[in-house]
């Protein structure tokens, strides 16, 4: 019997990963565990106890951890989440913020200063809509629960402060305690239905799509990280991986169009799918460096003007070597 690399894979439950979940794509001579967890505790535990062989992380967890002498982790070319932001910013309705500029001088909650949403959301801000990252007052803590943390020490220059250890950021912006709030998850303040939480954008989708069409830029949440100390034993495994990824993906791409009965309940799924292509194009959930070389340098030029990384970065230090090139015949 051939002896295969047992690995465990902590990431979460996506259709792009799905076939590596369920064993329909077995990556070369790895004999994976797919821990299917939220994506806050993959985080977490990979950052703070190291407990995966191979774990979906933050871009900019990632990122800052290449500024640590030991490197940790080293990444692969492969992005389990990706996202557009405009929607995840939510203001008070008595705050006074009509629009983006008025967020100059507010007070902004966020889970942690250096979640990738939020790296994007302030850039993004700065660059697009004249809200410099030194014009807001930040306040960090947990959303739905008290005590949240920074997952790692950050060093920046800006105005940073925990909220109370007792309160949380949604109730904080439903009371107007804080202005606005920027992050990945709704906060439950938003659907009280009361209205006195709102977008700041009141068609996020529009946005997005504009923003896209002019910068052609499909933001980049997650990547997929090796423990350091396992990549340099089995050189290997970074290639095996990248190529089960990207087979799990199209896996799930072909899938997506099949209209003989929805996949997912939404009634008007192909319709939208085709739509995403029209606008984003065919490959627009890409792996690899060079589909992705814009988005991922736009990023890190962020990430640094953040203080969150010593040096701006180059996408090509962020990948294992091996998986950014390939045979051929």
């Amino acid at each position: 019997m051939t002896r295969r690399l047992p690995l465990t894979l902590a990431c979460g439950d996506y259709d792009r990963t799905r076939a590596l979940l369920e064993g329909e794509v077995r990556p070369d001579g790895i004999d994976l565990t797919y821990l299917r967890l939220p994506v806050e505790e993959t985080f977490f535990r990979m950052l703070r106890h190291r407990e995966f062989d191979v774990a979906e992380m933050s871009l900019s967890t990632y990122a800052a951890s290449l500024g640590r002498e030991e490197r940790p982790f080293v990444a692969l070319p492969v992005f389990t989440s990706r996202m557009f932001r405009h929607g995840g910013i939510f203001v008070n309705d008595s705050s006074g913020i009509q629009q983006p500029s008025d967020l100059r001088g507010k007070r902004v909650g966020n889970a942690e200063f250096q979640l990738t949403a939020n790296v994007w959301i302030r850039g993004i801000l700065a660059d697009e809509y004249e809200v410099p990252v030194d014009s807001v007052t930040y306040l960090t803590g947990g959303q739905e629960t008290p005590g949240r943390i920074e997952k790692g020490a950050i060093n920046t220059a800006f105005d940073i402060t925990a909220i109370p250890p007792d309160r949380t950021l949604a109730d904080m912006l439903h009371t107007g305690e804080i202005d606005a709030f920027y992050g990945p998850r709704i906060p439950t303040s938003f659907y009280r239905g009361d209205g006195r939480v709102r977008r700041l954008f009141t068609d996020p989708m529009a946005a997005e799509k504009e923003y896209f069409a002019r910068t052609r830029i499909f933001p980049i949440m997650h990547v997929v990280a090796l423990r350091r100390d396992v990549y340099e034993a089995h050189r290997w495994i970074a290639q095996s991986l990248t190529k089960a990824f990207t087979r799990a993906r199209n896996l799930a791409n072909e899938a997506f169009l099949d209209a003989s009965a929805l996949r997912f309940m939404s009634p008007w799924l192909i319709q939208h799918a085709e739509a995403d292509r029209a606008l984003l194009g065919d490959d627009f959930w890409s792996y690899g460096l060079d589909a992705n070389r814009r988005v991922l340098d736009t990023f890190l030029g962020y990430h640094h003007a953040q203080g969150l990384s010593p040096r701006r970065l180059s996408p090509e230090e962020l990948f294992a070597p091996e998986t950014l090139e390939s045979f051929v015949i």
